[in-house]
C-alpha cells in the first residue's frame, strides 16, 4: 500500500491509464541495477529514483573528479574525490527517502558478475566500454534478466533492450547484444571520452530513455526496443530504428554455441 506522502509524490504517474496505481506498486516492487553512476547513469539513477523504483543499486569503483561534473549530474562540486556510489547515494536520499539504495564499490568482472546481478530484476548498463558490455549483457542471458544498454560517442547515442533469454511472439528466440553487434571494434579505433569529448546534454537525453525504457519494461507499456536499436544523431537532432533479429550463428545462443559462461571474460 502506498501511504499518502506517496499518493502524492506519484500522483502524476497513478493518473496515467497506462500505469496507473498496479504500475507505481511494480515500480515499488522493482530492484534495478545500474552498471556506472557516470554521464548515463547518473540521470538513469535520477529518473528511476524519481519515478518511485523500490530498490536502487549501482556497481562503480571510481570517485568523482571535477571534470566528471559536465555531465554526470548526479554529483556535485563538493563530491569531488568522493567515491562514486557515496555521492550517488547521498543525492538519491535527499531526492526519494522511499527508494532502499545498495552500493557496490567495485569494479563488475567475470568473477562476481553473477551474483551481483542475480539480486536485481533488470539491469541498466551505461558502461563506456565494449568489453564491460558484452561482460553485462552475457550475464545478463545466463541470470535471465532483462537489459537496457545504451551507448553515446561525440553527437550521436543508440539505445536498445535485451530480453535474450525469451523468445519472441514468432516463437525465436529474441536477439542478444552480439547478434547485433558479433565482435567490439578493434583497440584503438573508438576513441574515450576524454580524447574525443561528449556533449553534457547528449548523455542526459539517453540517460533519461534509458531510465523511460527501464519503467516501460517495469510496468509493461507500449512498444519496447528489443529487436530494435534507437539511434539518435545530435547534429542533425534527427532519430532512427534498426531492427535486428536473433542470428543462429552468435556464439551465445545460437544453435552451437561456443559461449557457456563467464570464463571468456577473465
Amino acid at each position: 500500500m502506498l501511504s499518502p506522502e506517496e499518493l502524492e509524490r506519484y500522483a502524476r504517474h497513478i493518473v496515467l491509464r497506462d500505469v496507473g496505481g498496479p504500475g507505481q506498486a511494480a515500480l515499488g516492487r522493482a530492484r534495478v541495477l545500474v552498471i556506472g553512476a557516470g554521464g548515463l547513469g547518473a540521470p538513469v539513477l535520477l529518473y528511476l529514483a524519481a519515478a518511485g523504483v523500490g530498490t536502487l543499486g549501482v556497481i562503480d569503483d571510481d570517485v568523482v573528479s571535477l571534470s566528471n561534473l559536465q555531465r554526470q549530474v548526479i554529483h556535485a562540486t563538493p563530491d569531488v574525490g568522493r567515491p562514486k556510489i557515496d555521492s550517488a547515494a547521498h543525492t538519491i536520499g535527499r531526492l526519494n527517502p522511499h527508494v532502499k539504495f545498495a552500493g557496490h564499490a567495485e569494479r563488475l568482472t567475470a568473477v562476481n558478475a553473477m551474483n551481483v546481478i542475480s539480486n536485481y530484476d533488470i539491469v541498466a548498463d551505461g558502461s563506456d566500454n565494449f568489453a564491460t558490455r558484452y561482460l553485462v549483457s552475457d550475464a545478463c542471458y545466463f541470470a535471465k534478466k532483462p537489459l537496457v544498454t545504451a551507448a553515446v560517442g561525440t553527437f550521436d547515442g543508440t539505445l536498445t533492450t535485451v530480453r535474450a533469454h525469451e523468445r519472441g511472439k514468432d516463437g525465436q528466440p529474441n536477439p542478444t547484444y552480439r547478434c547485433l553487434f558479433p565482435e567490439a571494434p578493434p583497440p584503438g579505433t573508438v576513441p574515450a571520452c576524454a580524447e574525443a569529448g561528449i556533449l553534457g546534454a547528449l548523455a542526459g537525453v539517453l540517460g533519461s530513455m534509458m531510465a523511460l525504457e527501464v519503467i516501460r519494461e517495469i510496468v509493461g507499456f507500449g512498444e519496447g526496443l528489443v529487436g530494435r536499436l534507437l539511434m539518435m544523431d545530435a547534429l542533425a537532432m534527427r532519430f532512427e530504428t534498426l531492427s535486428y533479429a536473433w542470428d543462429e550463428t552468435n556464439p551465445l545462443s545460437g544453435k552451437n554455441p561456443s559461449i557457456r559462461d563467464l570464463s571468456a571474460h577473465r
